[in-house]
């Protein structure tokens, strides 16, 4: 017993540090209480298909001891019963940090205005062959299509910010994050630039 709260202290400690200088929280997107209240707590609240439970420091200590990266990486991308972005694919990594820094600390942490991790296995051209040109390649429902800039320059007028924002939480037709919610923010980001720089526009985030 005393070795799990010396264990407890070592991680949660630096923990609370790190996630007090991260404050404040961006207005734009939820704090790590309201996800966690909102999409989270449906399987931690109860520990339901072996979830750690929401308060249980012991099973959060030893999971944050692989780092918070690593578990907000697993948020994100899904692993074993838990779905990717905890089955709503418009939140985002930031949002998916809050809710993981929320729970590791028992909701002492302050929200991080940074993703801990946002995971980017695939190259943008990969997400764009795999799920985007689904739509992009010929314009359907309204999708500005690959390589055209006529379609692209109006999206573009406030840079290639919004359009990823956009990309994440979905748009019109769009579903967020393309229908595939294991894709990261950063995934989302480097597809979107591919595409914008299909059309010879490059890729500024003004």
């Amino acid at each position: 017993m005393k070795n799990t709260k010396s264990v407890q202290a070592c991680v949660l400690a630096p923990l609370t540090i790190l996630l007090l200088a991260s404050a404040p929280a961006l207005a734009a997107e939820r704090s790590g209480k309201e996800v966690v209240d909102t999409v989270c707590a449906t399987c931690h609240a109860t520990g339901k298909d072996g979830a750690p439970k929401l308060g249980d420091q012991a099973a959060w200590a030893q999971r944050a001891a692989k780092g918070l990266d690593k578990l907000t990486q697993n948020a994100i991308t899904g692993v074993r019963n838990m779905p990717a972005h905890g089955g709503q694919a418009a939140l985002s990594d930031v949002e998916m940090s809050r809710a993981v820094g929320y729970m590791v600390s028992s909701g002492h942490a302050a929200d991080t205005d940074k993703a801990y991790s946002s995971p980017k296995t695939r190259s943008g051209d990969q997400v764009v062959q795999e799920r985007c040109q689904e739509c992009h390649a010929t314009g359907k429902n309204g999708a500005p299509k690959l390589g055209d800039m006529n379609d692209w320059k109006p999206r573009l007028k406030n840079g290639v910010n919004p359009l990823v924002k956009s990309a994440i939480s979905g748009h019109n037709a769009m579903p967020a994050r393309g229908g595939l919610a294991n894709l990261s923010d950063a995934e989302m980001k480097a597809a979107v630039e591919y595409m914008v720089s299909r059309t010879g526009a490059g890729t500024s985030s003004k």
